[in-house]
């Protein structure tokens, strides 16, 4: 018999487990875009490295072939949630108060990675810059800049 999968109804107990273990498939498996879009995680010691493996439905353009760019900041936009959550316990998913996008070359039909970096965190906002590439770090798709509500 399968056990089913218990609604979530805390989430600092969630993200408190997830940074304990380092099993990210749980807190995505409650994250329905993030699950939809095939996200993973990989924790290398205090730094987290999100990635979004090519996947046929993520594609915009069919000619390159190249990702949709609404994918691609929807990745962003949860490596920057599922960061803070991780690294502040937070007791709720943080609020997209401003998201900003610079698209810099076309994101092919292939793996995608992004790394975030908390660079202010009040009491009650946090800014993060988010950086997404697929071959080298060195040749950025694409960067973004956020600003969250946190509670």
């Amino acid at each position: 018999m399968t056990e089913a999968k218990a609604p979530l109804t805390d989430v600092k107990t969630l993200v408190a487990r997830v940074a304990e273990t380092n099993d990210f498939a749980d807190l995505i498996a409650h994250v329905p875009y993030a699950k939809f879009i095939g996200m993973q995680v990989n924790r290398f010691g205090d730094e987290l490295v999100f990635q979004l493996p090519a996947n046929d439905d993520n594609i915009g353009n069919p000619v390159l072939p190249a990702l949709h760019g609404g994918v691609i900041a929807g990745f962003m936009e949860m490596s920057a949630i599922m960061q803070l959550m991780v690294f502040m316990q937070t007791s709720k998913v943080p609020k997209v108060l401003d998201f900003s996008i610079d698209y810099l070359r076309a994101g092919y039909h292939k793996d995608s990675y992004a790394e975030c970096h908390i660079t202010r965190q009040g009491r009650r906002v946090a800014n993060v810059h988010i950086e997404c590439w697929q071959t080298s770090r060195k040749q950025l798709i694409a960067t973004a800049r956020a600003h969250f509500l946190i509670e």
